[in-house]
C-alpha cells in the first residue's frame, strides 16, 4: 500500500473588476446568460459562457423541469451547443456564475460533478486544457488553468 497526494491550484481574484478585459467580457456574457435561466423550482440561476478558438462565445443557462431530474445545467447546455454548432473549434475558456432569488450567492460556485465529467471529455478530446473561471453572483472569482484540475482521477474513453 502507498499513499499519494493529489493537489491542484487556482488563482482567486477579489471580484470581477480584477480580471483581464477578455475574462471580464466572458464573465459578463455568463451573467447575461444567467439572467435568462429557467429555474422556477430551485430559484438557483446559473449562466455559462465558452470562448472558442475562433473567437465565438457560446452561452448556456440552466433549464429546469417539474419532472426532476429532467433539467440541465448551464455548463452542459453551453458545451453541447458548442459541440453541435462548432464541432471543430477548441474551447479556450469557460466562465460560470450563479445567483439565487432565495439567498445571496457570494461564494464561487464551480461546476457540479456531472458537468465536470462532461466537460472533461471535451478537454481530453481536444488535447489541450481550457481555463475555468467561476463565481457566485458577487465576490471572488476562481480561475483554474484546466478543467481536469477540478476532477482528479478523471474517467474517460481510454478505460472503455
Amino acid at each position: 500500500m502507498r499513499k499519494i497526494e493529489v493537489s491542484t491550484s487556482a488563482i482567486v481574484y477579489n471580484d470581477i473588476s480584477e480580471l483581464s478585459a477578455e475574462d471580464t467580457l466572458l464573465m459578463q456574457k455568463a451573467i447575461e446568460a444567467r439572467k435568462k435561466a429557467y429555474a422556477p423550482y430551485s430559484k438557483f440561476h446559473v449562466g455559462a459562457a465558452l470562448l472558442l478558438d475562433n473567437g465565438e462565445i457560446v452561452l448556456g443557462n440552466n433549464q429546469e423541469s417539474a419532472a426532476y431530474p429532467s433539467g440541465m445545467c448551464a455548463e452542459r447546455v453551453a458545451i453541447w451547443k458548442a459541440g453541435s454548432e462548432y464541432p471543430d473549434m477548441k474551447i479556450i475558456k469557460l466562465a460560470i456564475t450563479a445567483s439565487s432569488t432565495i439567498t445571496n450567492v457570494n461564494k464561487p460556485i464551480g461546476p457540479c460533478g456531472a458537468c465536470r465529467q462532461t466537460l472533461s471529455e471535451y478537454e481530453i478530446n481536444q488535447k489541450s486544457p481550457f481555463q475555468v473561471l467561476f463565481m457566485g453572483e458577487v465576490g471572488e472569482v476562481v480561475v483554474t488553468e484546466s478543467l481536469l484540475s477540478l476532477l482528479p482521477f478523471s474517467f474517460d474513453s481510454k478505460y472503455l
